[in-house]
Order: C-alpha cells, then sequence, then structure tokens
C-alpha cells in the first residue's frame, strides 16, 4: 500500500522541524561570535574615545582578514551536506579534513604578512594620531590568533554539514565566557588596557579552535577517514571556494569603504560606526542561523536527488527569514536607548549613533531575505553566481558611499547607502532563486 502524499501543511510542519532543529542552536552559536567584539568594544569603550576607536579600525581589518576566508565554513559546509545525503559519511568527513589543513595553511600566511604590515594597514584607514597607537597595538596582537579563528570556520562548517550545530553552540558559549573573563582581567585587573583586550580574545579563539579539533579528530577515526594533509584534497577546496572568496571579498570591501569614511568624519564618528556594525553584525549572524539551516538542509536535499523537497524548504526559509528581519527590527528600535550607554558615555557618539540605528532596524527585514538566500545559494554549491552579484552589488555602493562626504553626509546617510547595498543583493539573489537554475543534484555539483 503506497503512502499518501504529504499535505501543504504537513510539508511545513516537516520544515520547520528541520530548520529549528538546525537554526536554533546555530543562532545561539552565531549570535556569540559578534559578542566577542561587542565585548571588546564595551570594555576598551570605557577606557576612552580614542581606543574605542582604534579598536573599531584594528576590527574592521580583522574580520576582514578572516570573514574573507568564510569559504573554509560555507562551502565545506556544502560539500559534507551533499555527501551527507548521498549516505556517504566517510568522504563527508575526509572532505572536511581537507578543508582544516587548509585553513592552517591559509591562517599561518595571513599572520605572517600581518605583523609587520599592521601600521601601514591602520595609516591605510585613515586613523587619526590619537587612534593609531591603539589600532596598531590591538592588531598585531590580534593576528596572532587568526590561525585559530580560520580552523574554527572549517570545523564548524564540517559539523554543520554533518547536521551538528549542538557542538558548536556548545564550543560559542564557552569561547565568549572565557573571552570575556580574560578581557576584564586583563584590561582592568591586570592594567594591560588596549593590549590585554587583544590578548584575552586570542587566547579564547584558540581554545575554541582546540576543542573543535578534539571533535573532528575523533569523528574522523571513528569512520575511518585519514587525518593526514591530502595535497589534493587541499587544492581541490580551493578551487571549490575561490568564487565564494571573490563574494566575500566584495562584501568585506563594502565594509571597509563605509568604516574607511566614518573614520574620516572623525572619531566621535568611527566610534559609532564600529557600535553600529557590531548590532548589525550581531542581528546578520542571527539572521544567518536560517541561512545555515538552508545551507545545510539544501545540500543534504540535493545530494539525495530531492529537488522538489530544496525548492519546498527554500520558500519556508525565505518566510523565516521576513519574519526574523521584522521583529528583530522591532526589538532594536525599541531598546536603542537602553543599551548605547553600555558601549560609551561620549554625548558626541550618542547623537550620530541613534538615528544611524534606526536605518540599520528599517534594513533587517531585507537583511532576512538576503541571508537566507545567500545560504540556500551556497547550499547548493551556486558559487560563481554569488561572485558575480556581489561585484555587481560593490560597483553601485562604491560610488554612492564615496558621495557622501563630498555633499556633507554624516553617518546616517552611510547607512542609507548600506540599505541601497542590501536592496541590491535582494534583487540579485531573488532572481537566481526564480530562475531554478541553482538547482543541480547529485554528491557533487
Amino acid at each position: 500500500m503506497t503512502q499518501a502524499p504529504a499535505t501543504p501543511k504537513a510539508l511545513r510542519r516537516r520544515h520547520d522541524r528541520e530548520i529549528i532543529a538546525i537554526a536554533v542552536p546555530a543562532f545561539a552559536a552565531l549570535v556569540a561570535e559578534p559578542l566577542f567584539l561587542m565585548v571588546d568594544s564595551a570594555i576598551v569603550g570605557h577606557l576612552g574615545t580614542p581606543q574605542l576607536a582604534g579598536l573599531a579600525i584594528a576590527a574592521a581589518f580583522l574580520m576582514t582578514a578572516v570573514s574573507i576566508f568564510v569559504f573554509l565554513a560555507y562551502a565545506t559546509t556544502a560539500a559534507v551536506a551533499r555527501r551527507v545525503g548521498a549516505g556517504d559519511l566517510p568522504a563527508a568527513i575526509r572532505q572536511g579534513m581537507d578543508g582544516i589543513w587548509l585553513a592552517i595553511i591559509l591562517g599561518t600566511i595571513v599572520t605572517a604578512l600581518t605583523l609587520p604590515s599592521a601600521p601601514w594597514l591602520i595609516d591605510v584607514f585613515g586613523a587619526s594620531d590619537t587612534a593609531a597607537p591603539h589600532a596598531i597595538t590591538y592588531l598585531r596582537i590580534s593576528s596572532l590568533g587568526i590561525p585559530a579563528m580560520l580552523i574554527v570556520l572549517a570545523a564548524t562548517g564540517v559539523l554543520r554539514g554533518l547536521q551538528d550545530t549542538r557542538t558548536p553552540l556548545y564550543v560559542a558559549i564557552g569561547g565568549f565566557t572565557a573571552n570575556a573573563v580574560l578581557n576584564a582581567l586583563l584590561v582592568y585587573g591586570a592594567g594591560f588596557g588596549v593590549a590585554g583586550s587583544a590578548w584575552g580574545t586570542v587566547i579564547a579563539q584558540y581554545a575554541m579552535a582546540a576543542a573543535y579539533l578534539i571533535v573532528v579528530v575523533r569523528g574522523a577515526r571513528r569512520h575511518h577517514a585519514s587525518l593526514r594533509p591530502d595535497a589534493a584534497g587541499i587544492r581541490a577546496s580551493a578551487q571549490a571556494g575561490v568564487p565564494l572568496l571573490v563574494r566575500t571579498l566584495s562584501l568585506r570591501a563594502i565594509l571597509m569603504i563605509a568604516t574607511a569614511i566614518a573614520a574620516r568624519m572623525g572619531d566621535a564618528e568611527v566610534a559609532a560606526q564600529q557600535i553600529a556594525l557590531s548590532l548589525w553584525s550581531l542581528m546578520a549572524f542571527a539572521l544567518d542561523a536560517i541561512a545555515i539551516a538552508g545551507q545545510t538542509i539544501i545540500g543534504r536535499y540535493l545530494g539525495a536527488g530531492d529537488a522538489q523537497g530544496a525548492r519546498q524548504v527554500c520558500r519556508r526559509m525565505v518566510q523565516w527569514g521576513i519574519a526574523s528581519g521584522v521583529a528583530l527590527g522591532l526589538l532594536l528600535v525599541a531598546t536603542r536607548s537602553l543599551f548605547v550607554p553600555l558601549f560609551t558615555g561620549d554625548s558626541a557618539v550618542h547623537d550620530v549613533l541613534l538615528p544611524a540605528l534606526l536605518v540599520v532596524a528599517l534594513t533587517q527585514p531585507i537583511a532576512g531575505v538576503v541571508f537566507v538566500l545567500d545560504g540556500v545559494l551556497m547550499g547548493a554549491g551556486d558559487g560563481p553566481y554569488l561572485a558575480g552579484a556581489m561585484l555587481v552589488t560593490l560597483a553601485i555602493f562604491t560610488p554612492v558611499a564615496l558621495l557622501i562626504p563630498l555633499f556633507g553626509g554624516g553617518l546616517t546617510a552611510l547607512w542609507w547607502a548600506m540599505a541601497l547595498m542590501m536592496t541590491v543583493r535582494m534583487a540579485t539573489l531573488w532572481l537566481r532563486t526564480r530562475s531554478g537554475r541553482w538547482i543541480v543534484t547529485g554528491a557533487t555539483r
């Protein structure tokens, strides 16, 4: 006797359960990541505005240096999930190990390049004479943690592809707690200032990397997957990540341009920009929890050859993204006057920050759609399209943002340019998902 097809309501419930099972722990883990920087900002902000401005400039570079390699998580998640869907678990873990070895190589290179060039990099951002020394100190110390950050990215991708978002949650909670305690002890207790904040974060990052490696290595041994570096596998992982690297470089270029423009407005503006970006990142990572569910679930469905299931879960995740964006925007508007004093007591920073946060709040429903569709296309391995779409977005955003200082615009105008950027991203991603050309089934794309 054949089983009756599931009703639309039953399908929605099944998809909701899948999304919730992955997105909820992923949400908590992702929220912990920007909280690292928010804790640093809150602690350093009370040392003074020049210190916070220096942290803002150094953090912008560090986020770029690490985030351009976020393909270590994204590409690994999609590739591992496809193989899980196809029923080949040993190959899935082997794919993940290649990504971890690639992370170690790339992290070592980036650190070696950053240490001697820190003063020049800070100067490129146009830091003031008062902020530059703090920025250089924070950047040099924090760059030592870049290999650990990249290992965390790659290992997180392995576990997500294996449908495990609980382990990253536990590691993130532990890392956040250690970071907060170490920052407080080293900045205030030991009196190390900005340097103490950087060292606290580096120590916490290496502890997280060690925890991830223990989990992944145990899984590899359980399924008899080799732990040795494989040149061909590492090269294949790098090649698969090139389109996502282009996509991420374009996005990071947008954020770097925004920070550089704010830096030239003054210390108050760049300090406010740091706080606004921290909050924007917090909400972006929260929305990205649904995108991670998209990467994981879409990859599994396509690996199992279920194109119809992939379409259905994509539609449901978009609905989740819109609803989540509306909720986050309303929450930001309602609470903005309560949490801003936690970061700084400078009234000049307050004055430029509060109106900019209203723009951030208004863009959250758009961001919800953007992050979900981004995750869907990553899960499908549609990296070349994502790269092209972000290059178009960068080409539109850049001239608009550069014109803001020429016409006397302030931080709020800069965030309206960011709203335009998100709208362009939504349009390009919606066109691709509607076409259906992202749907390619099988263990590999």
